[in-house]
């Protein structure tokens, strides 16, 4: 994936707040806090309330692993600013290499390195781990790191507007582990939207990992 392809990307998806934050780990409020703050951007309205694509979720995604590898907020926003200015990317993330150090951010560009933090390596965001993080966000992103063997969970942008679904299906993940979760639940879901235990075992570990963050006001 590279900047000029990211570039020439129309948005895809339509997220509230609340949605994009499931899907990158992090309450809506956050998802909020963080477009504000200019961390990520809401491509799909110039306008409250703001609607985020499934790039802007990548994006975010992105953002909470800097700050797990202890880049500090500041540091972010200066590198991003820096992408920004540089490439003119709409997901500056996405579209860079980019590797932490002590706290601070680099990027490579056309195979020369570009200071935007500090030069002691210690952790690499570069293509294929740009790869995996596609995966984890196709897959029910940030909760689908902890849940590896998740097999039935999928979030295409072009399918109920990027929400997670039972792969193949136009089926909500969160409404299938809603009802799994009531009384004569699991019956309803067999009979009456033809799942079977698997799928719905998939959907209840996957909301019940992400709905602690899904819940804060």
């Amino acid at each position: 994936m590279t900047k000029d392809n990211i570039e020439c990307m129309s948005p895809r998806g339509h997220y509230t707040a609340r949605e994009a934050g499931v899907l990158a780990g992090v309450s809506g409020n956050k998802i909020g806090q963080w477009a504000r703050r200019g961390y990520i951007r809401a491509s799909q309205s110039d306008y409250p309330p703001y609607v985020y694509s499934y790039q802007d979720v990548g994006e975010a995604i992105l953002v909470h692993e800097l700050l797990e590898a202890s880049v500090t907020h500041l540091k972010i926003r200066r590198a991003i600013a820096a992408l920004r200015e540089r490439f003119g990317n709409r997901w500056p993330l996405q579209g860079a290499e980019l590797a932490t150090a002590d706290g601070g951010v680099v990027t490579f560009a056309d195979d020369a390195l570009y200071d935007i933090g500090d030069k002691v390596w210690q952790q690499q965001i570069r293509p294929e781990n740009l790869r995996r993080i596609a995966g984890l966000l196709r897959r029910g992103g940030w909760a689908a790191r902890a849940l590896p063997d998740l097999q039935h969970i999928e979030v295409n942008p072009d399918r109920l507007s990027g929400r997670p679904t039972i792969v193949g299906r136009r089926v909500p993940v969160e409404v299938v582990a809603q009802i799994a979760d009531e009384p004569g639940g699991i019956d309803e879901l067999h009979e009456g939207f033809d799942l079977n235990d698997a799928q719905i075992n998939d959907a209840r570990q996957w909301w019940h990992a992400v709905r602690e963050y899904a819940e804060v006001a």
